[in-house]
């Protein structure tokens, strides 16, 4: 017994005098910890306890969720006061100012049912500025990165056609490649990065990958309905360290949560030119631990083109358990169909007559798209948080046409050009997220880690020579079809990532990064080797084989610098290694408007952003900063003459290359300014504006030479516009203008009237209005896009669509009901 005295510091033989005052020593120490600690309980205005309550601490930048019981707490080293910021999904969010340590809290929220669409705006505005500078969420770190944060709900647009010219109206800097296809695919890009289907930013949807092949194939052919989003979060080029090694960054569209009531559905009809009909319909709810969100969108259409027709089907489930306070799982199921008739590219001299003419009767396009994600967040205690995510693809795209680059030939009607991918990959990504202390200040530390393996094949041959939408390979009717081939695409990726926040003061952060890859790709296949003399006939017909395997090892770092010198204002910075892996798009896919360089290899470099960005007197919001992004062996387009005298455009490593500019995006509340009394009037404006340079620093192409522009780089990026709201009406007004920018990294390109591959994307501004009006349980929307009936294009196409030039739709009308219950 003496010895278990001993050994745990006390004698049983204290005298009371000594008892007692270890007992005061013990009760102090309770009460100072006490005095550190802000907790409470939030309910409904029947007193019914809410859980799922998003907490904010808007002083330290820190989020915390009300338990089932709905209560909340914090913990804080010091005593101080702190300004929150509660919320949740259906219901008016609510502000507490300067609670000190200590206190216990009583928070009621109230139904937004009975409130008019301009005061739930409002909320949408508060909700989007606390977003906006969050440093962490769940088990990602943004300290120190270019965020932006688009708040769905906040938008008038429209919604039904994905119309990204509105949807990405306040990201600076971004280019858009249109087309009038509904808004089957999203393709956008910025600084000087590509477009086509959003292939060089990292694609996400609710966190996972979507996109064809991260690493070969990292197009994203699949574009979530923005009917269906909360928000979309797009992360730039820093983000290359916890999401992998695209130049653009991230983009992760964030779908809709399950609605608090048991049951809620919302249905939307759309109506609009061109045979436009969409529809689009959800069922949500929750019931005790369990909740789900699951929608249908059905879309068809004719184009503004003849040959254009299209229809796609998308579904998509979500399941949620919640197991306790600190544990829950979270199940997605997406498939997505659709099948288009594409209308072919034109040439500079056919758009200028006419750009709704198409002399192409028999070029297709489907997609069949199966992703599958499932979730596992734990809360290992209040600092320590932990997700597992486990995803993956089973896809296919076809397409098939005629599309001999001489876009004025007429359509043979002989065999087609049809190419066949299978996309079958799946991934693990696993996030540890903990918060420490270092002296009197709170720091945080992510470490993951991802596995990624693929194996995708690709196909291309002759197809058919009638005019349906057959993707069958038909080598018995063409046995000598020149463009043939066959690969399969085994890919792996093994990654481990960190980054930590210290925070050496209570408004200076330091963020460095890493990430180390292994990166394998493999391209195992054979293609077709047929030679004709003068007259025609076959004299060699051949079959070769290749097996290249390329292994690659990386360690990239980059670091990130924030400093708030007061609430809502914060100066940021970061720097951080980048890089982009050969794709076999970029190799292997046979194309008469393209050829491939056999040396192209990987993309290397770094982006950097510097910036200032905040809220003034909660009336303007703004974003201003410069970057540079630094390129070695940038892949890029250059043109040139094939052997047959046609213009072609050669992919290969086009040089090393340096786009820079200035960003800024300001949001000013009219309304809190000069109404501030007018609870139910709304009025923004906003402007959106990038200037950027560009320069090829060094480059071996022979039609690039020091100094030459960039591609995909307009001088000028500018968007503006308003919207008022009075009551349940809201309307917008959007205005959209960008400078020309080549198409291809050739200082001498010229619009060459054989061909549309070729020569600059002229400047072109356009004007869009959206309007709606809820009525109790139904809204209604209406609007005009490109409202001053502009003719424009947006991009010049190497393969499909095209080959040629896509014009853009003229002016377009669309209205939609909704019916909410």
């Amino acid at each position: 017994m003496k010895a278990l005295h001993t050994k745990l510091g006390f004698s049983l033989s204290m005298t009371p005098s000594k008892v007692s005052k270890i007992v005061f020593l013990l009760l102090i120490s309770v009460n100072c910890f006490a005095q550190h600690k802000i907790s409470g309980t939030v309910t409904d205005s029947k007193g019914n306890k809410l859980s799922a309550v998003e907490v904010f601490d808007k002083s330290n930048l820190v989020k915390e969720y009300s338990n089932a019981n709905g209560n909340f707490e914090f913990n804080y080293k010091n005593k101080g006061s702190h300004d929150y910021v509660f919320y949740k999904n259906g219901y008016s969010i609510v502000e507490q100012i300067s609670i000190t340590t200590g206190s216990q809290l009583t928070v009621v929220l109230s139904k937004v049912n009975n409130l008019s669409e301009v005061i739930i705006r409002k909320q949408s505005d508060k909700l989007q500025a606390i977003h906006k500078l969050n440093d962490i969420e769940e088990t990602a770190i943004y300290a120190g990165k270019k965020t932006e944060v688009i708040n769905i709900s906040k938008l008038t647009a429209n919604k039904a056609i994905n119309n990204a010219r509105q949807i990405f109206a306040e990201v600076v800097g971004l280019t858009i490649n249109e087309s009038s296809d509904g808004g089957l695919q999203l393709s956008i890009g910025g600084r000087g990065l590509n477009p086509n289907r959003t292939a060089n930013f990292n694609t996400r949807q609710n966190g996972y990958d979507i996109s064809a092949d991260v690493l070969g194939y990292p197009e994203s052919y699949y574009a979530t309905p923005t009917e269906a989003l909360a928000e979309i979060q797009v992360i730039r080029g820093a983000a290359s360290l916890q999401y992998g090694t695209q130049f653009g960054g991230l983009i992760n569209f964030k779908l809709n949560s399950p609605a608090s009531k048991p049951l809620e559905i919302i249905t939307r009809n759309t109506l609009g030119s061109f045979g436009l009909y969409t529809n689009f319909t959800s069922i949500s709810g929750t019931t005790g631990k369990f909740s789900h969100y699951t929608f249908i969108n059905y879309k068809k259409g004719n184009g503004y083109r003849p040959n254009s027709d299209f229809e796609s089907k998308n579904f998509f489930t979500n399941l949620n358990y919640q197991f306790n306070d600190k544990t829950s799982l979270h199940f997605d199921y997406t498939y997505y169909n659709y099948l288009a008739q594409q209308a072919g590219g034109l040439t500079d001299e056919q758009f200028n007559e006419n750009p709704r003419q198409s002399n192409r009767t028999r070029n297709w396009f489907a997609i069949d798209w199966n992703l599958f994600a499932l979730r596992l967040k734990h809360k290992f205690s209040e600092d320590a948080n932990f997700s597992l995510q486990l995803f993956g693809l089973d896809a296919s795209r076809k397409a098939l046409g005629f599309r001999d680059n001489r876009i004025t030939t007429p359509d043979p009607m002989k065999e087609r050009d049809l190419i066949i991918g299978d996309f079958v990959n799946w991934g693990a990504e696993a996030r540890f997220l903990k918060r420490y202390f270092i002296g009197q200040q709170k720091s945080a530390f992510l470490i993951g880690t991802k596995y990624y393996q693929s194996r995708n094949t690709q196909q291309q041959g002759p197809g058919s020579s009638s005019s349906n939408a057959d993707f069958n390979i038909a080598t018995d009717e063409f046995p000598f079809y020149q463009n043939q081939s066959d690969f399969t695409f085994p890919n792996l990726n093994i990654a481990v990532f960190g980054e930590n926040i210290f925070k050496i003061n209570n408004n200076f952060t330091v963020t460095p990064g890493f990430r180390i890859e292994k990166i394998r790709t493999q391209a195992d296949g054979s293609y077709r080797k047929i030679n004709r003399d003068l007259a025609g006939n076959v004299i060699l017909d051949e079959t070769q084989n290749e097996n290249i395997i390329k292994d690659r090892n990386l360690f990239l770092l980059g670091v990130g610098l924030s400093y708030k010198p007061k609430n809502g204002i914060e100066f940021y910075g970061n720097v951080s290694q980048n890089y982009r892996s050969v794709t076999f798009s970029d190799i292997f896919t046979v194309n008469p408007s393209q050829t491939i360089d056999p040396n192209i290899t990987d993309e290397k470099g770094y982006t950097s952003d510097i910036g200032i960005r905040g809220n003034i007197a909660k009336k303007l919001s703004f974003d201003t900063s410069i970057f540079g992004l630094y390129y070695n062996d940038k892949i890029g387009d250059y043109d040139s003459i094939d052997s047959s005298n046609r213009v072609v455009k050669i992919r290969a490593n086009t040089g090393t290359a340096l786009t820079y500019g200035f960003e800024t995006l300001l949001d000013w509340d009219i309304a809190k300014t000069y109404f501030e009394n007018k609870e139910n009037l709304s009025w923004n404006l906003f402007t959106n504006s990038a200037i950027t340079g560009s320069s090829y620093l060094k480059s071996d192409v022979p039609t690039v030479e020091k100094g030459d522009k960039v591609e995909f780089v307009p001088l000028y990026n500018i968007k503006a516009g308003t919207s008022v709201g009075y009551k349940n009406f809201l309307s917008s007004l959007q205005f959209t203008y960008l400078s020309s920018q080549l198409s291809s990294a050739s200082s001498n390109s010229i619009n060459n009237v054989l061909t549309g591959i070729s020569g600059t994307i002229p400047a072109y501004y356009v004007a869009d209005i959206s309007t709606s009006y809820k009525w109790n349980h139904f809204k209604l929307e209406a609007g005009v896009t490109n409202l001053t009936n502009n003719n424009y294009f947006t991009r010049r196409a190497t393969g499909y669509p095209g080959p040629g030039i896509i014009p853009s739709d003229s002016r377009t009308f669309y209205t939609t009901l909704e019916f909410k219950f």
